[in-house]
């Protein structure tokens, strides 16, 4: 009698364990949901706006959205994502004060970083017409490129500030500010919009004041509350020595994020030289502006796996940044199981939110079969550059998204697009492979990651002088 007691005393605390991470996991990962999702969501209700104005001025804000993604954002995003690596391990292993330094020389770096994408987005209608596209949408992606260019500074601040926070697990403060930011923005844009007339620029300008709104909410927080004392951001001499070691993890974090961005972005433009290119640049606008909405909630997930992962490395328990990384992603497929339900249940409606035209409404619907597809792939390959990121070994997803779809993806989305004449389904379809391909490998990768070596690397970086920093 006693081993089969002793067999499901075992198996109850494995059960225990598994919960528990389950609920850390969760904890996190929910309101990164609502987080991610309203900061997107300011630049698609602009979006949306842009959309009754007419297929014109959509497809401009289509083109520009896809260039200053490629150009700008996704860089940032990338960068940002390096202080998921160095503060979530310090937070682990207890060295707090590394945090507000590292988000200090991290804010320098990026601000640096916007003033040559500022002056590239400027000349955002002469690059477009140097490429080949339609005279009339590059002049309307130039309007809404500049006034975008005041957003930019924020979105830099904001995506470290939510990185800074997270690898705390202090999440609601970000919650309360994103949503407080989007609901400034949907009156405000209406306004710039509609009533004072600036079309597609009132919509961008409308962007950077919300981003400025739910950064000066951040600031004030993290000046302020106790909960940030021991982590404050403040400036220091070990500030720049840090700008070093946040580049080192920076550059590829955002090689990774961005060679895969930039597909999605490259399949906008490619969408411009087919025919009728309104209609396709349109069409694929909304579905990378749908995907990209849902992408964020596995993305919150696997912020949930990045933070676990990158906490238990620093405190050195592998086996518990193991379980935290498989947990997440299971959690990730219940969700995107009932999401891409949902999306293809409303394919008939959907593309009334994004405008009247019947023509798109009726594309959009034939795509969201495929459109539920990519997000189901998107959501496993979420979570496993939410590990790559908690480990620290972005360098080897920069490479497996090279791999996937600059060897795969888009050489398959153009033949299927050009020589076999499927137009966007084509394009859509090389993206979807693409995912595919990197989904697997970024899971054999994780299968056979060594844990125990992950977690001695990250405290020989904290404790042995790796990061060059005098903090004790």
């Amino acid at each position: 009698m006693e081993e089969p007691l002793l067999q499901t005393a075992n198996n109850q605390r494995v059960a225990s364990v598994i919960v528990s991470e389950m609920k850390k996991v969760s904890y996190i990962a929910m309101p990164m949901v609502v987080t991610t999702v309203s900061q997107n969501m300011i630049r698609v209700i602009s979006m949306m706006m842009i959309g009754h104005l007419g297929e014109l001025s959509l497809s401009g804000a289509a083109i520009a959205t896809s260039l200053t993604n490629v150009t700008g954002f996704s860089v940032l995003f990338g960068m940002a994502s390096a202080l998921e690596t160095l503060c979530g391990q310090a937070y682990g292993a207890h060295q707090y004060q590394m945090i507000g330094t590292y988000t200090y020389g991290a804010i320098i770096s990026l601000l640096l970083v916007c003033i040559p994408i500022s002056i590239l987005w400027i000349f955002t209608e002469k690059f477009l017409l140097m490429i080949g596209q339609d005279p009339s949408i590059s002049h309307e992606a130039g309007i809404y490129s500049i006034w975008l260019i005041p957003a930019l500074f924020p979105f830099a601040i904001l995506q470290l500030l939510v990185r800074y926070l997270l690898t705390q697990s202090l999440l609601y403060p970000m919650l309360l500010s994103s949503v407080t930011a989007l609901v400034f923005h949907i009156p405000l844009s209406w306004v710039l919009i509609y009533k004072f007339k600036f079309g597609s620029g009132g919509a961008a300008l409308a962007i950077g004041l919300s981003y400025w709104l739910d950064v000066i909410l951040l600031g004030i927080y993290v000046k302020f509350t106790p909960s940030c004392e021991k982590t404050r951001i403040t400036f220091s001499k070990d500030v720049f020595p840090s700008i070093r070691e946040f580049f080192r993890f920076g550059i590829p974090s955002a090689v990774m994020i961005c060679l895969e961005w930039w597909s999605y972005e490259l399949v906008i433009l490619l969408a411009g030289l087919l025919p009728n290119p309104q209609l396709e640049t349109s069409v694929l606008s909304i579905c990378l502006t749908i995907a990209s909405l849902h992408y964020f909630i596995p993305y919150s997930f696997g912020a949930g796996a990045s933070t676990r992962v990158s906490n238990e490395l620093g405190a050195g328990h592998p086996e518990a940044a193991k379980l935290a990384a498989w947990v997440a992603t299971f959690l990730a497929a219940i969700e995107v199981a009932i999401a891409s339900t949902i999306l293809f249940s409303c394919r008939s409606i959907l593309g009334y939110a994004f405008g009247e035209e019947k023509e798109v409404v009726n594309y959009v619907k034939e795509m969201t079969p495929l459109l539920s597809l990519s997000i189901m792939v998107d959501c496993f390959q979420a979570m496993f550059c939410g590990v790559a990121r908690g480990t620290g070994w972005q360098h080897l997803g920069a490479y497996v998204n090279l791999a996937a779809y600059y060897l795969g993806g888009i050489p398959i989305a153009c033949m299927l697009a050009f020589v076999f004449h499927w137009r966007g389904k084509g394009l859509w379809i090389g993206l979807t492979t693409g995912s595919v391909l990197q989904t697997c490998m970024l899971m054999l990768i994780t299968f056979f990651t060594d844990w125990k070596k992950q977690a001695r690397d990250a405290r020989a970086r904290i404790f042995e002088g790796r990061s060059q920093l005098t903090i004790d």
